[in-house]
């Protein structure tokens, strides 16, 4: 009986020594040394690819492993989010998520997952708002003539988005609906796509986050009408919100943050949100965050998960207004 029990505290031992889990719940990826991955559900050069990019290198050091960015696009970010639902809750996989994660919920009659009870909240990074852009052919100097000319000639404007489901479809479309015009849409892989399509006149407008808006603020080949967040952004003073320049009562901005799969070990989900939070102290990473057009803020694992509630219902809304479903 000595025997064995000596026997089996060696195994113990050694099961804690290897991060085996000897049957107690999941081996997180610290514990098993595995690479960390975060997808980006976009396309390269899209938000989420960008942002993710920007903390890399800096995460992995303050959680001491190797992380790297991986693009799984598709199907308005759904492939890639999809992909990380179903993967191990260990800590080594997770999304750079955004608005447009609560707004596939409402969005599709047919989801593989649910957004609120498949995930769990990692690290709130921070938010940011949108741009209206045009091309300069379009006759409209503001949100109001942009509105009018559009209402003057219905099916004739199209709009580019980053893909069905996406933020920068969802926010035109809710656009679209409140302001009783009817643009065309033009779903394409990601924002940066979407912008050039503008910039070539091959489309005539989009919505995209100030990340890709703020390097054509003096660009003649696009326009930029208004931003979509409630106040004027900082990176854009002199621009006035959608609101106050033609559509009284819109409002549209994002949220950015890492989600890991349901059953993430919650010491490792406060590990990582540590890690985030030393993150959004650091000078080089604020800088880039602040190049990007977003505004940093940490939340702790509980307050990130409130804010995703209270969003999806936020979300649930505003899609509710558009009027637009994906089947």
């Amino acid at each position: 009986m000595i025997k064995r029990r000596t026997l089996l505290g060696a195994a113990i031992a050694a099961g804690l020594s290897t991060g085996l889990t000897l049957g107690v719940g999941p081996a997180t990826a610290q514990a098993t040394g595995k690479t960390v991955r975060i997808v980006a559900p976009y396309a390269a050069s899209g938000v989420q690819d960008l942002l993710a990019r920007a903390i890399s290198n800096e995460l992995g050091t303050a959680l001491g492993q190797t992380v790297i960015v991986e693009n799984r696009a598709g199907a308005g970010g759904t492939i890639g989010t999809g992909f990380v639902a179903k993967s191990e809750p260990d800590g080594s996989t997770m999304v750079m998520a955004a608005a447009s994660h609560n707004i596939a919920g409402s969005l599709y009659t047919k989801l593989a997952y649910d957004p609120q009870k498949d995930f769990t909240p990692l690290a709130h990074i921070g938010t940011a708002g949108y741009v209206l852009m045009i091309h300069p052919d379009v006759p409209a100097k503001n949100v109001a003539e942009f509105i009018r000319y559009a209402k003057a000639n219905p099916g004739k404007l199209n709009y580019a988005t980053a893909g069905m489901g996406s933020a920068t479809h969802l926010s035109m479309a809710y656009f679209n609906g409140l302001a009783g015009i009817d643009l065309v849409h033009v779903p394409l892989k990601a924002t940066g796509e979407a912008i050039n399509e503008v910039i070539s006149g091959r489309a005539h407008a989009v919505i995209a986050a100030s990340i890709g808006a703020l390097s054509f603020a003096k660009d003649s080949r696009i326009r930029l009408l208004g931003v979509t967040s409630p106040q004027r952004s900082k990176y854009l003073p002199a621009l006035p919100t959608i609101a106050e320049s033609g559509l009284p009562g819109y409002a549209f901005d994002s949220w950015f943050g890492l989600l890991g799969p349901a059953a993430t070990p919650v010491a490792e989900a406060t590990r990582i949100n540590g890690a985030m939070a030393k993150l959004l102290k650091d000078p080089v990473v604020l800088e880039r965050l602040d190049k990007q057009g977003i505004e940093p803020k940490a939340m702790s694992n509980a307050d990130f998960s409130k804010l995703l509630a209270l969003d999806y219902k936020r979300m649930a809304d505003v899609v509710k207004a558009s009027g637009a479903k994906i089947e």
